[in-house]
């Protein structure tokens, strides 16, 4: 069974529109970032600082020069990830900041790479030179996604939070800004007493910067036959925050333990524990959607995981925050599933909407926002020139200055080193070690690439103890701790194929973190449920068959830690 032989129910164009509002019913904007993660918030901190250079652009803008759209609730309710990060882009905006006052934990104070088997842990007596931290922060992603929201809205930038961007809005070959998706409908799609009706939101240059599932990016990059030389593939992460009764000295990484070695199972990924000041730790397990066996769950191995000898330590009498459990998918495709033109009339695709991630430094944040950066420059030019959005290559030097930057060259670098672990733990790793070595010279070329939904599924019967609601919990008590309060009755966001076979049933069930899918009997048959409210918006179902479209604005988690 291959999951991508049961497609979801979307139809070509669905999510594209001709402007629809007469003109005095549209918002009128200047520029319009979509999603309010490190990418778009950079991106509008940098077009505001140039726009107080240039007066008369900035009032030719109108009242709102730029907006910023987000579904979560606020700045960084909807933002996961390890995180450590490269501070160069922050160094960029914020030049007469001191590093002190930025929203990091501090420094990184010491780090460790181990390998593991079931029981035991073995340093790394070398780190590997894409391992090394010397210089990087330990942040909550969450937490500098507010931090940055404020900082824009200090410098006139517009945030509408609970505004889901559900249809591109496409005139005369060119983007000019999104249909925002109607709130209060009841689950079966129609209006209640509280009904609002989503606007139109025009502007001059739309960048999206959705995230790691880029929802209108996907629309777009189809709309305007936009291809990927390589198709984009992705991985898992789970995550927690704990209060820990000891300070952790050091960045932890593992490779191993508890993901299976043969090349048959496809198992690739890693954990990590950060220190987040002296009385919290950040732990997770990221694991490749491209995994094969049905039965496997990363949020169940994570909670296996921290059974383990060395981090069953850090933990030991401590407690995991009450908002402190989050997952998201991490696009891991590299510089072969870039798109081909990072652009389309009137938009561009910037930070993980786009793909940028190095998987062997596990990062992804800095070159996020520096293609926000270089977005709001190209922009810039772009108006003060009075180009036309719909012009040939209006927007092409954006992707002329990222591929020209650092993010080009690093992706390129490390272009093949996530594909060859297709060859297994041992021998993917000794191909990576070679590739990271000759800087991606040996081997070279361009190896394969496997849609996550590609490989055929089989079944191991994987089982997993019990949570114990101490140290290690279930899918719902964890979905609950990420502040989850979407509305019950609210239509279903999620298309899956409702006549897949069991088998793939089972891989989105074990699949899912939050428990969205489950199996009813109706006439003595079984039958697949979708819980969408439970959905927290991590996309996994998105790499692994089916379609996550946006909910209702102001659904899914609210981090705080994460």
């Amino acid at each position: 069974m291959i999951p991508a032989q049961f497609p979801p129910p979307v139809q070509a164009d669905e999510f594209v529109m001709a402007p629809a509002a007469p003109p005095d019913g549209r918002i009128e904007v200047g520029v319009l970032f979509v999603g309010a993660g490190p990418a778009s918030l950079a991106g509008a901190i940098r077009l505001a600082q140039l726009l107080e250079t240039d007066a008369e652009l900035k009032a030719s803008l109108g009242e709102m020069p730029i907006v910023v759209v987000d579904k979560g609730k606020y700045p960084g309710a909807h933002l996961l990830s390890g995180a450590v990060l490269n501070p160069s882009g922050f160094k960029k905006l914020f030049p007469d900041t001191k590093m002190e006052e930025l929203p990091f934990f501090g420094p990184v104070p010491g780090e460790k790479v181990y390998f593991l088997t079931e029981n035991r842990s073995f340093a790394l007596p070398i780190l590997p030179p894409t391992m090394q931290n010397h210089g990087n922060y330990v942040a909550s992603l969450s937490k500098v996604g507010k931090w940055m929201g404020e900082k824009a809205e200090e410098l006139g930038v517009t945030l509408l939070n609970e505004t889901a961007a559900y249809k591109l809005v496409v005139e005369g070959g060119a983007v000019r800004g999104i249909r925002v998706g109607d709130k209060g409908l009841d689950r079966d799609g129609k209006p209640m007493s509280n009904f609002e009706e989503g606007p139109e939101i025009h502007a001059r240059f739309t960048v999206l910067g959705e995230g790691t599932q880029g929802h209108l990016t996907q629309a777009a990059l189809s709309h305007f036959k936009i291809d990927r030389p390589a198709p984009q593939i992705y991985s898992l992460g789970v995550k927690e925050v704990w209060q820990v009764k000891k300070p952790l000295d050091r960045v932890i990484h593992t490779l191993g333990w508890p993901l299976r070695a043969g090349a048959s199972f496809n198992e690739f990924g890693g954990s990590f524990c950060y220190p987040l000041g002296p009385d919290r730790v950040s732990i997770g397990l990221v694991v490749g959607l491209d995994y094969r066996d049905a039965s496997l769950s990363v949020h169940d191995l994570f909670q296996r995981m921290k059974k383990h000898p060395l981090f069953a330590e850090v933990l030991a009498g401590g407690k995991r925050e009450e908002r402190g459990w989050g997952a998201k998918t991490i696009p891991e495709g590299g510089y072969w599933s870039l798109p081909q033109r990072l652009y389309a009339p009137g938009a561009c695709f910037v930070g993980d909407a786009a793909g940028f991630v190095n998987v062997p430094t596990l990062k992804g944040i800095h070159y996020a926002m520096w293609s926000g950066i270089y977005a709001a420059e190209e922009i810039f030019k772009s108006l003060k020139a009075k180009t036309d959005p719909a012009a040939a290559g209006a927007l092409a030097g954006y992707d002329q200055a990222v591929r020209s930057s650092f993010i080009g060259s690093d992706l390129y670098e490390v272009r093949n080193v996530r594909q060859a672990f297709r060859y297994g733990l041992y021998v993917g790793g000794a191909i990576a070690g070679l590739m990271t070595l000759t800087k991606g010279a040996f081997p070279g070329g361009q190896w394969e690439t496997h849609a996550d939904a590609s490989y055929p599924m089989f079944d191991t019967g994987l089982e997993f103890p019990k949570a114990d609601g101490g140290l290690t919990f279930d899918k719902l008590d964890s979905a609950f701790a990420s502040g989850n309060r979407s509305r019950d009755n609210q239509p279903n966001h999620i298309r899956v194929d409702a006549q897949a076979p069991e088998l793939l049933g089972k891989t989105w069930d074990r699949m899912c973190p939050a428990g969205v899918y489950e199996w009813h009997e109706k006439d003595g048959k079984k039958v697949l449920f979708v819980n969408s409210t439970n959905c927290i918006h991590c996309g996994a179902i998105t790499a692994k068959g089916g379609r996550l479209t946006p909910p209702e604005g102001g659904s899914g988690p609210e981090y705080t830690l994460m």
